[in-house]
């Protein structure tokens, strides 16, 4: 039955959504039938930001080291750049524009940018060597790319064909935007109008096919999923004003997870202008550094991979740094082990664990558990987020099962996106007729709709939240001239959630290792693909009856083998 807290949270949004509410629910024709959609949430991002960057001003909006930048100064800079782009690159609408950058004030100036441009903002893994980094651009048929350093050397590396922007991220916003600034435009240049059917965005995505797909999305379907989670926040504020914890300073948030992360994007960076939330940037991961920040920055939301709430939760120095004013630790991109939850709800003081599911094809859309749910429900990733999310449990002709049973964990809403670039069969294969968007997870639901994800279907391995494709890792080894045959598979791993293991079987005589390999590796996939154990083989691997490699059983031989490892 419901929990108190799941009717406490009914009744919140009854009343948010209700007659009179901020937020009101209508419906759009969408797959041949109507599906619940926000209708007072603005139609594309350029009016969005326009209107809260507006309302917010001066008010802090990203802080990157000792670089504070206010709202209004947010989207003065990203109006320079779309002018920039305009008449000085010929960015027209539509125009895929790759960002390939860290965490920066400029990734977030340059995002903003290429959409008042009427660009679509593809955003490049910053993870990625330069083969990978060629491959998306290729795909999405890019031609002009916003690098950082970093980045540029990778892509002066391997042919691409794409123009490339290089931004030095170590200067101040106004100076590391004149390369684009400089090249065209003023204030004068009119900016496109844009619609909600307008491109908005490709995110790339790692499936079981190998080659990561762009994933892209118009502006009206980001445009409801960052109202849906604004009608989440909207509810939750609503119970803490209730019962007087609602703190009076501004709302704060440390980003950790890459911004070309589709976690990091949406409920993170683009809501934030409805919340006017403070952002505070972290390049790179470090517990401590974390915890200095939401100490001296007062910050109030944390969000990144499990891992990463884990670290603070069991650091050392935890003790010497004031973490109060952070009372939410959320998760999202791979399960919570059941003991990390229960010891983040009783070892951090007043600050309560959450955890999301969503995809990069729903736009970060799905469900949520927070608080005592998640204490009593820790293997569940929650109910679907109100209001626009469908989430069924569906057999492979696409049926519902009872409640109960195991299937395809698959969701329907406007928020999802609307195919890959270039890639209609995969588009084809990513959805069911009826519109419901195949998510590759099997689960079930329980008596109150809450979400157990218990297997996947994709062939992939979520590292830290990171997904890697089995198949793109064994092409990479593939190269490698004395390799015969090899199976990728995860590994589990106490921080990570799972690692990448590989067993290889190699040509007679070989005298590769396993060390070796990695070292090829690492000059061909990005590191946190490059496996962290291999096994070398003197034999062939086992088969199935249809030849295929075994992977089942290898896996399932070499995860007992690398336990016994571990545990001595």
């Amino acid at each position: 039955m419901p929990s108190a807290l799941d009717l406490r949270l009914e009744a919140a949004y009854n009343l948010i959504t209700g007659p009179g509410g901020p937020i009101q629910v209508g419906t759009v024709e969408r797959f041949g039938r109507d599906l619940p959609a926000i209708t007072n949430a603005p139609t594309n991002l350029g009016d969005y930001v326009a209107f809260f960057a507006a309302q917010h001003g001066d008010a802090t909006f990203l802080v990157e080291g000792g670089e504070r930048l206010s709202f209004k100064q947010v989207h003065a800079a990203a109006r320079r750049v779309a002018a920039g782009l305009i008449e000085g690159y010929g960015v027209q609408r539509g125009d895929r524009v790759g960002i390939a950058m860290r965490n920066a004030n400029a990734w977030c100036v340059t995002y903003i940018g290429v959409l008042l441009a009427g660009g679509c903002a593809t955003l490049l893994n910053g993870w990625w060597q330069g083969g990978e980094l060629a491959a998306g651009i290729e795909d999405s048929e890019t031609k002009l790319v916003i690098a950082d350093v970093q980045r540029t050397a990778r892509l002066e590396e391997v042919e691409h064909g794409a123009k490339v922007i290089t931004l030095d991220l170590l200067k101040p916003i106004d100076e590391a935007i004149v390369p684009i600034t400089a090249a065209g435009g003023s204030a004068d240049t009119v900016l496109p109008q844009l619609t909600g059917e307008d491109l908005a965005t490709i995110l790339f995505t790692s499936g079981s096919t190998g080659q990561s797909k762009g994933a892209y999305s118009r502006h009206h379907a980001i445009c409801q999923a960052i109202f849906n989670y604004v009608t989440q926040t909207a509810s939750i504020v609503h119970l803490l004003t209730e019962d007087g914890l609602m703190s009076d300073i501004q709302p704060a948030t440390l980003v950790c997870t890459p911004l070309f992360h589709v976690t990091a994007e949406i409920p993170v960076f683009l809501q934030s202008f409805a919340l006017g939330r403070k952002l505070v940037l972290m390049p790179k991961w470090n517990a401590e550094e974390a915890m200095r920040l939401i100490q001296d920055e007062q910050v109030n939301y944390f969000v990144g991979v499990p891992l990463m709430s884990y670290e603070i939760l069991t650091h050392p120095n935890r003790k010497n740094y004031d973490l109060s004013t952070c009372k939410s630790y959320a998760g999202g991109g791979a399960p919570r082990p059941p003991e990390h939850v229960k010891r983040l709800s009783e070892e951090m003081g007043d600050a309560k664990p959450l955890l999301g599911y969503g995809l990069t094809e729903t736009n970060a859309v799905g469900c949520g558990i927070i608080n005592e749910n998640y204490v009593a429900k820790p293997l569940s990733t929650g109910p679907a987020s109100k209001p626009l999310v469908d989430l069924a449990i569906l057999d492979d002709n696409g049926e519902p099962l009872p409640q109960g049973g195991v299937g395809e964990v698959c969701i329907r809403s406007v928020c999802n996106f609307e195919g890959y670039w270039n890639n209609p069969a995969a588009t084809k294969a990513a959805f069911f007729d009826n519109g419901y968007f195949r998510s590759g997870d099997l689960g079930y639901l329980d008596e109150d709709g809450y979400l157990f994800i218990v297997d996947r279907k994709k062939d992939i391995i979520i590292r830290g939240g990171e997904n890697i494709s089995c198949q793109e890792v064994e092409a990479a080894i593939y190269e490698h001239a004395d390799v015969n045959e090899c199976a990728v598979f995860g590994l589990p791993d106490e921080r990570l959630g799972e690692v990448v293991g590989a067993v290889i079987w190699v040509k007679p005589g070989s005298t590769v290792t396993g060390e070796d390999m990695c070292s090829f590796l690492s000059q061909r996939l990005a590191p946190y693909k490059v496996p962290c154990k291999i096994w070398m083989s003197n034999e062939a691997l086992p088969k199935l009856g249809s030849e295929k490699i075994d992977k089942v059983s290898l896996r399932n031989q070499y995860r007992a083998q690398f336990a016994t490892e571990v545990a001595a």
